[in-house]
C-alpha cells in the first residue's frame, strides 16, 4: 500500500510578504519531496484571526492523518521541514 502524501496547511494573508516567502520556500522543496499545500487566508475566519493573527505565516504539517503539527511560523525552517518529510509517520 502506498502511504498518503504529506499535507501542509499554510495560514496566511493576502498582503503578507512573509507568507509569500514561506510558500515559495516550501514549494522549492517539491523537487525533492512529494507533498500538497493548502493555503488558508486567516482573515476569512474570525476564529483563525484570533488564533494566528500576529503569528502568520504559520505552517502545519500532517502525515497519514495523525493530526497536524505546528512546524514553523514567520520563516520556513527548512531543516525542520526536511526532517518532517523524511521521517516516517508513526504507525497505528
Amino acid at each position: 500500500m502506498i502511504p498518503p502524501v504529506p499535507r501542509f496547511t499554510l495560514y496566511s494573508r493576502s498582503y503578507c510578504h512573509l507568507c509569500d516567502d514561506m510558500l515559495e520556500a516550501l514549494q522549492s522543496l517539491s523537487s525533492d519531496y512529494t507533498f500538497t499545500v493548502e493555503v488558508i487566508d486567516v482573515d476569512a475566519d474570525e476564529a483563525l484571526v484570533a488564533q494566528y493573527d500576529e503569528l502568520v505565516p504559520v505552517l502545519l504539517g500532517d502525515k497519514d492523518g495523525h493530526g497536524a503539527v505546528l512546524l514553523c511560523n514567520y520563516f520556513l525552517d527548512e531543516v525542520k521541514i526536511r526532517d518532517f518529510l523524511s521521517t516516517p509517520a508513526p504507525s497505528n
